[in-house]
């Protein structure tokens, strides 16, 4: 049964994708978007994570029972996908993580903070549009 819904639904084995079909316009693909998702960062391993990080790093500090922080987390997913290998996008529960958040002065949350090098060079309090923390890290990478 699973051959048979194979042979309706799945790649064929013998089709050469590369040929031109006859009738048929070619046209660009999008190369898939990666899987990556944020690091679950800790008071344990916040430095070596984020401070000692071969490539710039945002850090999104937040709480389960904060609604900003639920409004910008599908942002931060989104950009965990779209920046893999160029940036390390985590996550930092300050319920769970009081001794990271202390130290980094969180008075707020939602808190994104930007570290490159392993010191901090920008953040942003409270929600932030996609835009925003995207320009944010482009502007750390040197992409604008």
């Amino acid at each position: 049964m699973v051959d048979l819904l194979k042979s309706f639904f799945g790649k064929k084995d013998t089709v050469d994708e590369a040929a031109p079909v006859s009738g048929v316009e070619a046209r660009t693909v999008e190369a898939p978007r990666s899987n990556a998702s944020p690091v679950h960062i800790t008071d344990d391993t916040f430095e070596e994570v984020v401070l000692n990080a071969d490539v710039p790093a945002m850090v999104d500090s937040w709480a389960p029972w904060c609604g900003p922080c639920r409004m910008v987390a599908p942002i931060v997913e989104d950009l965990a996908k779209d920046y893999d290998g160029r940036a390390v996008i985590a996550k930092l529960n300050t319920d769970e993580n009081v001794e990271t958040a202390s130290k980094l002065g969180i008075m707020g949350i939602p808190t994104l903070i930007l570290f490159k090098g392993g010191e901090e060079v920008g953040r942003v309090v409270g929600f932030a549009p996609r835009q925003t923390l995207e320009g944010h890290l482009q502007a750390l990478l040197g992409e604008n």
